[in-house]
Formats: C-alpha cells, sequence, structure tokens
C-alpha cells in the first residue's frame, strides 16, 4: 500500500521555530516546505513598492485584485513570485517589510488574496512528487488547512525569541508582532483546538524536531 499525502499544519508567532522544524521535516519526510511568512512579507513587499499604506484598506484591495500571484518549486521549497518576479530575500526580512507585514496581514482582503493561492500549495506538491506538505504560518491549523493529517503549534517566552532573532542579525519587534498578529479580527494567531502544543523555550531544535516528527513517522510507518 503507497504510503498516503500528508499534510502538516506548524502555526505560532515569530522565531518559535516554526521554520528550522519545517525545514527538517521536508528533509527527513520529502515534504513540500511552504513558509506562508514568506508569503505575507512578499505581498507587503509588493505593496510597498506600489505606495499602498495599510492604513488604506479600500487602497490595498484594490491594488492586491491586480497583483498575479505564482508559485517557483526550488528543491524542497516553494516560494512564491508577485507577476512573474521573485522578491529578493533582503527585502522580505528588511526593516521595512518588518514593519509592515502585520499591519498589511490584518487587512482581510490581504488574507483572501492569499487563501486559494496557499491550498493549492496541496495540489503543487502532489504534481511535484513530494510525499506531502509541511506548511508553517500563523492560520494554517486554523483556517487554510483545519484538517491537516498534523497540526502544531509552537510558542516561546517573548525574551527567547528576541534573543534567536538577535542571533540570526535581525531587529524584529516581538511582542508588537504578537499583539498585533493575536488581537486582528481576521484570522488571529492562536492555537487550533486538537493541535500539539510545544513550548520551545527550553528545548533544543533537535528535541523540537524529535516531537514533531514522532506521530509523523508513526503514521508512515503504520501506512
Amino acid at each position: 500500500m503507497p504510503s498516503p499525502f500528508l499534510i502538516v499544519a506548524i502555526d505560532g508567532g515569530a522565531a518559535a521555530g516554526k521554520s528550522t522544524t519545517a525545514r527538517a521535516l521536508s528533509a527527513r519526510f520529502h515534504f513540500l516546505h511552504i513558509d506562508t511568512g514568506s508569503y505575507y512579507r512578499a505581498l507587503t513587499a509588493a505593496l510597498l513598492r506600489l505606495g499602498v499604506n495599510a492604513s488604506d484598506s479600500a487602497g490595498v484591495e484594490r491594488a492586491v485584485a491586480n497583483i498575479a500571484l505564482g508559485t517557483v518549486v526550488d528543491g524542497r521549497r516553494a516560494s512564491i513570485t508577485i507577476a512573474g518576479d521573485t522578491i529578493p530575500e533582503a527585502e522580505l526580512r528588511g526593516p521595512a517589510v518588518n514593519a509592515a507585514v502585520s499591519h498589511f496581514a490584518a487587512i482581510p482582503a490581504v488574507r483572501a488574496a492569499l487563501l486559494a493561492y496557499q491550498r493549492d500549495q496541496a495540489r503543487i506538491a502532489r504534481e511535484h512528487g513530494f510525499a506531502g506538505l509541511v506548511m508553517e504560518g500563523r492560520d494554517i491549523g486554523t483556517v487554510i488547512f483545519p484538517d491537516a493529517d498534523f497540526r502544531f503549534f509552537l510558542h516561546a517566552d517573548p525574551e527567547e525569541r528576541a534573543r534567536r532573532r538577535a542571533a540570526e542579525g535581525q531587529q524584529d519587534s516581538i511582542a508588537e508582532r504578537d499583539r498585533l498578529d493575536s488581537s486582528r479580527k481576521a484570522a488571529p494567531l492562536l492555537c487550533p483546538p486538537g493541535a500539539t502544543d510545544i513550548d520551545s523555550t527550553f528545548l533544543s531544535l533537535e528535541e523540537v524536531v524529535a516531537r514533531v516528527s514522532e506521530p509523523i513517522a508513526a503514521r508512515l510507518g503504520a501506512a
């Protein structure tokens, strides 16, 4: 019997360990890795380039309606394209996008523009021969794939997450982003009901990956 195509949802705040865990799962199980945070960052960068302000909801809605989204698969990672182009990583992680992304992500039109696009990544993963999809973000287990085979929620102490960001050479207002992401009306950041909740504050990456990998490996071993 062939192994099932699995969808794994990993949610959590900034620097909670989502990306490193998702990359490890992608490598171990041959899953396509989707970092939806980079999708929101790319759309934010595109809107900033257009001179659109997050306080202008109508302007944002008009702009996103005319932005063409695409996907390019490189290795085990799927990246978003805007009008056929990939936004440079330095711009995605730069201070302008860092400061604006949570504000744009709170706008319903922005989330609506990415909803079907994100769900369609499962089709792309299947077409490229992956064994599954591991998608990380802030509303994957609640909105994008509420029926995912596995749903995990990673969190850690804000001070520890700020330390991790600084170690990466990045500046990010962890507390402010938490406040914005958790209090927005559209798909707020929260632990999905029934998801596996993991506090990574005092865990190594290897320990987090081991906890997340165990039930997936058990499912695949039983297939």
